[in-house]
């Protein structure tokens, strides 16, 4: 009998901390998909057996990571398609949104442009654009807990808002992923959502609910939070680098690793992080339980 029996996901995953915890993607390929979805983006052929096989080939060739998005709320498809190619590295991303009428032109993209400058493949996304996984097939807390955050934002930022499939981690949900940048929340209410939007518009970046940059490792995620907790930074102003060292601790196996941060004027920190273990608990709703574990923050160290 575990203390998380009969819990949902989330609510079994509230005492692990979210920084550290975005998913890795440095590239997306968003389809617009209305309807129904299955529970897995590729491999549920909700985009036709023969294309599915193709796209989920090349996508993982590329590293861009598929996902599926809608417009909140109900709407009758006009057979026009909003695809999305994001690119999510820091101090690179972009964004370009394009419209197809068939399926099939999705083949005539070169995925590996995700990967370098923006291409012109598209019009020019030029403010910030919210995911909100609403992913009800691969977890119910997903389209429980996400859909009044999609609403939420809708209201206040039409066209600038759209339902997706999972992004990682729906034990944190309601999930959120601000594009391009890649910024990442979790455990989000409607208010601190529209707030993040809205400092995002402005180059800020809040810490409310900020698991990290999907760009970056978990590592250097910690590490961009640690320090922004302790100093002022627009949200384009810090630069995270994985830095090599040993535990100054002398504990291998709980050392994570450490990054060095720099800020736009020249000020540097040295941010050493270990992997903390929680009793093993349910990471989907349903799911059998596992082990859990985080990085954390061990020292920040201002360098000269």
């Amino acid at each position: 009998m575990s203390a998380f029996d009969g819990l949902s996901c989330s609510a079994a995953a509230a005492d692990i901390p979210l920084p550290g915890s975005a998913t890795r993607v440095g590239g997306w390929l968003c389809v617009e998909q209305p309807g129904a979805w299955g529970r897995d983006v590729i491999g549920d052929a909700v985009l036709g057996a023969e294309l599915t096989v193709e796209l989920a080939a090349r996508t993982k060739a590329a590293a861009v990571r598929p996902t599926l998005i809608r417009q909140p709320g109900r709407s009758e498809f006009s057979g026009v398609r909003t695809v999305l190619l994001i690119a999510s590295r820091p101090g690179e991303a972009w964004c370009e949104r394009l419209e197809i009428t068939d399926l099939k032109q999705l083949l005539d993209i070169d995925l590996d442009v995700l990967h370098g400058p923006a291409p012109g493949l598209g019009a020019a996304v030029t403010e910030p654009l919210a995911l909100a996984c609403t992913h009800g097939k691969r977890d119910q807390c997903c389209a429980l807990l996400g859909r009044p955050i999609a609403s939420r934002l809708a209201a206040e930022y039409p066209g600038r808002v759209w339902e997706c499939s999972h992004t990682g981690g729906h034990r944190f949900a309601p999930a959120l992923v601000i594009a391009p940048a890649g910024l990442t929340y979790g455990r989000i209410d409607g208010e601190a959502a529209v707030r993040a939007m809205a400092l995002a518009s402005r180059n800020e970046l809040s810490l409310d609910g900020f698991r990290g940059r999907s760009g970056y490792s978990p590592v250097q995620q910690v590490a961009e939070i640690a320090v922004r907790e302790r100093v002022s930074a627009a949200a384009d102003q810090l630069t995270v680098t994985t830095a090599l060292g040993m535990d100054p601790a002398g504990a291998p196996a709980t050392f994570a690793g450490a990054a060095q941060v720099t800020h736009a004027d020249g000020r540097r920190w040295l941010v050493t992080t270990r992997t903390v273990g929680y009793p093993s608990r349910q990471a989907s709703c349903g799911a059998a339980p596992k082990p859990a574990t985080a990085v954390v923050a061990d020292e920040v160290r201002a360098l000269g």
